[in-house]
């Protein structure tokens, strides 16, 4: 579905990043890691395969040189680069009470969060426009859809012109080591994982399933693809219609 694509995936040495990573390479695709993980991402690239497939960037995506640099080495390393996937994300501290947040913890999660991905598209844009062709892809969360998200799809009518597309993926919660390290360190990894899982399924619409970060990445792999040539600005929601439900009413009882 993939083949003879050339992708970058911020964020991609770990959670939902390494899926898609994995994904895109068994979909045929070159695959350019870039992460801050270094470690980590190095070591992915090197279990993966061999390096004309996959390679690693250092990248920090709150800074511009950053992002521009993982870009340039996408496409030096690769010929091209077709598909942008803004996956770099952070959560930050778990806080009830509006008076108790800190300004620095909202700066550091808009910094990575909304800054980062515009840097990704705004670098992705400078590699396909003159293509005239590409896909940008963003990983969101349902929890942005109740304040709106718009910021994909005013990249897409901009990029339209020029054939490229821009959607979003929103998933709904997902269990990875980022999400669980939110959790009291009273508990341990195996008791996180479990108190983690059972708060996603129980308020879950969709019940019996649970969210991987395989759905995702399965999600990301289609709006990269041909298959979906015709898709832009769009928002796919890989929530099992949560956000569709009014939880308020529980007209079906389940």
């Amino acid at each position: 579905r993939l083949l003879g694509k050339v992708a970058l995936v911020t964020g991609g040495a770990s959670g939902i990043g390494e899926s898609i990573v994995r994904l895109f390479l068994k979909h045929g695709a070159k695959v350019c890691v870039a992460d801050i993980q270094d470690d980590i991402g190095q070591r992915l690239c090197n279990n993966l395969g061999e390096p004309h497939n996959v390679s690693f960037s250092h990248c920090n995506v709150t800074i511009e040189d950053d992002v521009k640099r993982a870009v340039d080495h996408a496409v030096e390393k690769f010929g091209s680069l077709d598909i942008m996937v803004n996956n770099a994300g952070i959560l930050g501290p778990m806080c009830v009470d509006i008076r108790e947040f800190e300004l620095s913890h909202f700066e550091r999660v808009f910094d990575v969060n909304a800054k980062g991905t515009f840097l990704g598209m705004k670098h992705a844009a400078r590699i396909m426009i003159p293509a005239k062709k590409g896909s940008i892809i963003s990983i969101c969360s349902i929890s942005g859809i109740i304040g709106g998200i718009a910021h994909h799809a005013n990249v897409a009518a901009e990029l339209g012109k020029h054939g490229v597309r821009v959607n979003c993926v929103s998933p709904y919660g997902v269990s990875t080591n980022m999400s669980i390290s939110q959790l009291p360190e009273k508990y341990s990894a195996e008791e996180a994982k479990v108190i983690l899982r059972h708060s996603n399924t129980s308020k879950a619409n969709l019940l019996g399933v649970e969210l991987t970060t395989d759905d995702v990445a399965n999600a990301v792999v289609f709006l990269a693809s041909d298959e979906a040539r015709y898709i832009s600005g769009d928002n796919l929601m890989v929530d099992g219609g949560f956000s569709s439900t009014n939880h308020a009413f529980q007209v079906y009882n389940k």
